[in-house]
């Protein structure tokens, strides 16, 4: 495999050349397990596992090696299995909080170029899921792209795109139906040599559709949709990396039951820059866009200018958001004073020798 095709760059190339100079590889993770990772590289595709170093060294889950990751390592010649060392700096990452109570990341897909925001035309069309996936991808570094699929099941197709203009400012728009090969051209300018796609959207949308008709052959299992609510089964079980025909890499993600916001107030703005440049028109700095006098929200609301699920929806986001930095904030102080403590118990045990 050449690397280059594998989405190699001079940014990684840069990151690289120091272990390169020690006799070290290079391969790209295109799967990962619990323990192992399969990898590929210019000697084809390896199995791999992470050095005990490494292991020592990293205790988080992000941490770790996830889909897409440029890893150092070593291939001795006699082991059926190759080493890894290091992981190279991201270029951008796709990260969520963990399903559940836990506030920690979960990093889906990282060194991406584009991201596909897969929804289907039917009853699974969920304006504000799609502001929730909007923030965490401009908070990964990749470009978004609305793909609607689905269109041979959509009868409203015009309002459902005006309502995709009101939420996703400026993000480019494709308009397919998977199943049946109709408009997947319109893909192809993302996946040129090199690029590196994350198809994401919840379960049943048709992104395993979607990667089996661009690779040209079933690599995902495909499962019909439930009746009745339009959800999908979670037929795709893990990430994978996959190469296509046209020398494009994209990565297949298993659908989202829920998507914990990981985010920034940065990216909430980009997502929300409507509301944002309303807001800085209100009269009061402070202003929190409910009855406070010259608030130029309320008047765009009163106007028709704004949609009230929109403001709801922004509010709710920024809500999470500002919970979300709390957390991580009582968490960073908490693992500050756990480090003192290891810190302090040291010296008492050093003094004492």
């Amino acid at each position: 495999m050449n690397l280059t095709d594998l989405g190699w760059s001079d940014f990684f190339a840069h990151s690289f050349a120091p272990y390169g100079e020690k006799g070290f590889n290079i391969a790209r993770v295109a799967i990962a397990y619990k323990n192992t990772y399969i990898l590929y590289g210019e000697q084809g595709e390896l199995t791999a596992a992470v050095s005990g170093k490494f292991r020592h060294r990293n205790h988080q889950p992000e941490d770790f090696p996830a889909v897409g990751d440029w890893v150092v390592i070593q291939t001795p010649e006699s082991a059926a299995q190759a080493t890894i060392h290091e992981i190279l700096p991201r270029k951008s990452q796709f990260s969520r909080k963990t399903v559940g109570s836990k506030t920690a990341q979960q990093i889906v897909a990282t060194n991406v170029d584009t991201i596909f925001l897969v929804s289907g035309l039917d009853g699974d069309f969920n304006p504000r899921r799609i502001e929730r996936y909007l923030i965490l991808a401009w908070e990964s570094g990749a470009n978004p792209v609305i793909v609607l699929n689905k269109a041979d099941l959509c009868n409203c197709l015009d309002d459902y795109l005006s309502d995709v203009e009101t939420v996703a400012l400026g993000v480019p728009t494709i308009v397919l139906s998977a199943t049946n090969n109709q408009g997947l051209s319109a893909l192809q300018p993302y996946l040129q040599p090199g690029q590196t796609v994350a198809l994401l959207g919840s379960s049943g949308v048709g992104k395993s559709t979607i990667t089996n008709q661009l690779k040209s052959e079933t690599v995902q299992v495909v499962q019909p949709v439930r009746r009745g609510d339009d959800r999908g089964r979670h037929t795709t079980t893990h990430r994978e990396l996959i190469l296509l025909p046209t020398g494009g890499l994209i990565i297949d993600t298993p659908g989202m039951r829920e998507i914990q916001m990981w985010g920034s107030e940065e990216s909430l703005q980009g997502t929300f820059a409507d509301i944002e440049a309303l807001a800085k028109k209100c009269r009061f700095r402070d202003c929190q866009h409910q009855h406070e006098p010259g608030c130029a929200v309320q008047q765009a609301l009163i106007a028709g200018k704004l949609d009230t699920s929109r403001l709801l929806s922004y509010q709710k986001l920024q809500k999470e958001l500002s919970y979300l930095v709390r957390k991580q904030d009582h968490q960073a102080q908490l693992a500050e004073k756990e480090r003192w403590k290891k810190i302090h118990k040291a010296m008492r045990h050093h003094h004492k020798h």
